[in-house]
């Protein structure tokens, strides 16, 4: 009886370091790709079978709780603005010089035609705080040493997915692979990591490609062309008297 209980007690301690050792490893991950603040321009490439569009955009983010991103290319939809605000969000149309609050019906239509929703802007999340985290094993991932994480959305979590799977290389403990699957266990999207570079000091994947799992042949490629991270950036930049300059 005693052997048994402190088997169990073997491995509850073993499977909680393993716990603590993945949030380490998101953590890590997030982090390098996000920082705690950052601005930058990127270029967005969306595909679809029956067409393709470009779009070029500045951009603003504290955290995932506050964002600020204007269109500077094409022509047509230069000056547009999209404000995110915690759990809300609002479009600004420099045409019509018009402000709409995105609502509650709206937001899981295409973001600027992209392969993300409005939704996936305003529930962008902290994984190591909306998800529980297991390494489940190792595997290589374009030809790349890499853990497999496993996250599972804890209790009560404002979080659309019903598991996801992430993969980041061992070596500089970058994201090369996220898989997205629904409640129902479908796999809905799938995201990949490229073109590692050094920007602002700190190597990073600067190509985001987001694929429809749901839509075949519909993707959308996200390419840093600069970023700075930890910036110090005005909160009246996240206003709405900002937005409709």
């Amino acid at each position: 009886m005693k052997k048994l209980i402190i088997a169990i007690a073997f491995f509850s301690l073993f499977g909680t370091l393993m716990a603590q050792d993945a949030i380490k490893l998101i953590d890590e991950a997030e982090n390098s790709i996000k920082g705690d603040s950052m601005t930058g321009s990127f270029t967005m490439n969306v595909v679809t079978p029956d067409y393709s569009r470009t779009m070029k955009m500045d951009s603003w983010w504290v955290g995932t709780e506050k964002a600020l991103i204007v269109i500077t290319a094409p022509a047509k939809d230069a000056g547009n603005k999209t404000l995110k605000i915690g759990n809300e969000m609002w479009n600004y149309l420099k045409n019509t010089e018009t402000t709409m609050k995105v609502p509650p019906s709206m937001m899981l239509q295409s973001w600027n035609g992209s392969d993300l929703t409005n939704d996936d802007l305003v529930r962008e999340s902290k994984l190591s705080r909306d998800y529980d985290c297991r390494v489940m094993f190792e595997e290589q991932i374009s030809g790349k040493d890499c853990y497999k994480i496993e996250l599972k959305p804890k209790p009560d979590a404002p979080v659309v997915w019903g598991h996801i799977y992430y993969w980041l290389s061992k070596e500089d403990k970058l994201p090369l692979l996220v898989q997205y699957y629904s409640e129902k266990g479908k796999l809905v999207r799938t995201m990949k990591f490229s073109d590692i570079k050094t920007m602002d000091g700190r190597k990073i994947p600067t190509k985001w490609t987001v694929i429809s799992e749901t839509k075949p042949g519909h993707y959308t490629e996200f390419v840093y062309d600069k970023v700075k991270f930890d910036v110090k950036i005005p909160k009246r930049t996240f206003s709405k008297r900002e937005l409709e300059k």
